[in-house]
């Protein structure tokens, strides 16, 4: 394994899942449970955003070869999205909802599309179909998973950042992240016009 590649994945993978800006979200939206209910809540955010997230990878790249769609244009029309969603958690436009009781909130919204949004689905389908050998795909899985466990270890203390950073500091973080998405986006949509322009 390339273990710089392997970090670098894992690194733009984690900043593409909006860590703060869902730990804000999970944060706002679990207000009245137990401790207990938020680590259980945790868990079952991470398992959903995994599973999701390996099913777009492995089986992302047959939607190219149905629909015709190449790989360059994805790239600028899956960065675009991501751009956007980064814009936006600047701005501060991202909008959370209160969980009503007995909300089942784990899947939707908080694993999707809070933290699998339109964004990461390109992204992930972009993966998906650039790494062509096993050593690969093994290598962008080992991210994925790595960058998910990541969110969730986050999430399932969201009550100690809570108290460390306070809910400031988490939305500070959050408009962070958006600035670290912008530039991840801008280079995946440069990429694409780059490529584009060379045909």
């Amino acid at each position: 394994m390339n273990f710089p590649l392997f970090i670098n994945h894992t690194l733009k993978i984690f900043f593409i899942l909006t860590p703060f800006f869902v730990l804000s979200a999970f944060i706002s939206m679990t207000q009245e449970m137990s401790e207990k209910e938020k680590k259980c809540l945790a868990i079952r955010v991470t398992k959903a955003v995994i599973i999701i997230s390996f099913c777009i990878f492995l089986f992302g790249k047959y939607l190219f070869d149905l629909f015709g769609i190449t790989l360059d244009a994805f790239r600028i029309g899956a960065g675009s999205i991501l751009f956007l969603s980064g814009v936006s958690m600047v701005g501060g436009t991202s909008k959370i909802k209160s969980a009503g009781e007995g909300d089942d909130i784990a899947v939707v919204p908080l694993a999707l599309p809070m933290t699998v949004g339109p964004g990461v689905i390109g992204v992930m389908l972009l993966f998906g179909a650039e790494t062509a050998s096993f050593a690969a795909k093994l290598q962008v899985g080992a991210a994925i998973f790595t960058a998910s466990a990541m969110v969730g270890t986050m999430l399932y203390f969201s009550q100690l950042m809570e108290k460390r950073v306070g809910k400031q500091g988490v939305v500070i973080l959050s408009k962070v992240t958006g600035l670290m998405i912008s530039a991840i986006s801008a280079q995946i949509i440069f990429t694409g016009i780059r490529n584009f322009l060379l045909v």
